[in-house]
């Protein structure tokens, strides 16, 4: 009887830790459920908005239109009846002789039939976009646009752009709707706060006064170039959780990642269909630069970017949990190990935080450390230029730099981050800022204070 009890007592034990252990699984496998649902609400509410915007745009210059040729319509008929109304053989010949002027027709649309009155004495001549004026920089677009001719009557001007990666005319479908700017009225407009997430920008303007507006003009591209690259998953540690260009420290990545390679296991007895070996790459993009590699591994909590830099001058930024117990970002080799912390080898570069004991802020490289002397900022701005071998970080809010790595690279190298119970976001799309190249111009030919470390 004893050992029955005994018996019992350890099923019940059993008991008590296996529904634990299932009701944890269940509640891990609905969080899952819940951020895929989450991921999936967040496209479709987009997608709506996108298309109520186009729509609402569509339907509200359709009323515009119309009420502009109602009232249009009434100046023509009072005009007619002034002259019907004549006794001068003069003021009549000279208002049939503006008749032939105004016609109206039908115009068949998509969502019915809708009527536009031309006054064609009154439509405003066509705007000129002038490509050589137009200014790209700090992520910001200036348009610069001329009348043929002035005219006093022009009310304000009708500006749209899209992105697009297409250089050529444009096509029946494009990936981005028009974005309408409307009520401008200067003969050019700055648009700011841009992320270049395509190469081209496209451009259209057409002049408007009170009663019609005149055609759009003929349409201009301008090349936006920037640095864009996302996260590489499959090179993340496995306790980080990377969601496009966020990452957060997940305590349970371990032993998620445990068991989604024993399911694999099960499935296929192939090394190449592990998820640590699955290459997360674009063949629209540069090659991964963790093709074939495994996830960063032990205590090397990094993720790569997914595109390797080889020349010339870029630039992004990194907003950080100032409370994360530990973060880095920098670059490394393509050679930089799984078991390599940034900093730690003569393979990576970073400036790095630490909230272990006290807070500090380093630059590292090949193991050997420099204190900065600095406030610690929440947005890290790092720019590189390859052929020159400089990489330096700036305060991104004030573009104060912080340090500055003078070397040599011998490899292409990538974007890399570190976190530790914490969280990041990096900001990708963005040009080299003019007040950092001129720094960097300055710069040149002289030895920074906060030079490489040796």
């Amino acid at each position: 009887i004893q050992n029955f009890i005994c018996c019992l007592k350890q099923n019940l034990e059993n008991l008590e830790v296996n529904s634990n252990r299932v009701q944890e699984d269940l509640e891990s496998e609905f969080s899952s459920l819940h951020a895929v649902l989450d991921e999936l609400k967040e496209g479709m509410v987009t997608r709506i908005k996108r298309e109520r915007a186009s729509r609402t745009y569509e339907l509200q210059s359709q009323l515009s239109a119309c009420t502009k040729a109602l009232e249009s319509s009434e100046e023509l008929l009072e005009l007619a009846n002034q002259t019907l109304c004549s006794s001068e053989n003069d003021s009549f010949t000279q208002g049939s002789y503006y008749a032939p002027f105004y016609k109206i027709y039908c115009k068949s649309h998509v969502s019915g039939i809708r009527l536009s009155l031309f006054l064609s004495p009154l439509v405003p001549a066509t705007p000129e976009i002038h490509v050589a004026e137009c200014l790209v920089f700090d992520n910001t677009v200036t348009v610069v646009w001329t009348l043929p001719e002035p005219d006093s009557k022009i009310d304000h001007y009708i500006l749209e752009y899209r992105r697009t990666n297409h250089e050529g005319p444009p096509r029946a479908r494009e990936d981005y709707p028009w974005m309408v700017v409307e009520g401008i009225k200067e003969t050019e407009y700055t648009l700011t706060g841009l992320r270049f997430d395509t190469r081209y920008m496209t451009f259209r303007v057409k002049a408007c006064n009170k009663a019609v507006a005149g055609e759009f003009s003929e349409l201009v591209t301008l090349e936006t170039h920037a640095f864009v690259f996302k996260l590489d998953a499959g090179s993340a540690h496995q306790n980080l959780k990377v969601e496009d260009l966020s990452v957060e420290w997940d305590s349970s990545g371990g032993k998620v990642a445990v068991q989604d390679i024993r399911k694999e296991k099960n499935r296929t007895s192939s090394p190449m269909h592990s998820p640590a070996r699955t290459a997360m790459m674009s063949p629209k993009r540069a090659p991964s630069a963790r093709v074939g590699r495994d996830r960063f591994t032990a205590e090397s909590y990094t993720v790569l970017g997914d595109t390797m830099i080889d020349a010339g001058q870029h630039y992004w930024e990194v907003r950080f949990d100032k409370e994360s117990k530990a973060f880095a970002a920098g670059v490394a080799l393509r050679s930089l190990s799984r078991f390599d912390q940034l900093g730690k080898s003569n393979a990576s570069w970073c400036i790095h935080l630490n909230n272990w004991l006290q807070q500090s802020l380093t630059a590292k490289h090949n193991n050997k450390a420099r204190t900065l002397d600095c406030p610690i900022p929440d947005h890290i701005g790092i720019y590189c230029n390859y052929e020159e071998g400089t990489l330096s970080f700036y305060n991104s809010r004030t573009k104060t730099l912080l340090h500055t790595f003078r070397t040599k690279f011998q490899q292409p190298v990538i974007p890399a981050f570190m976190v530790w119970n914490g969280s990041f976001s990096v900001r990708t799309g963005l040009q080299v800022p003019s007040i950092v190249l001129s720094g960097q111009k300055r710069n040149s030919n002289t030895s920074s204070s906060n030079a490489s470390l040796t």
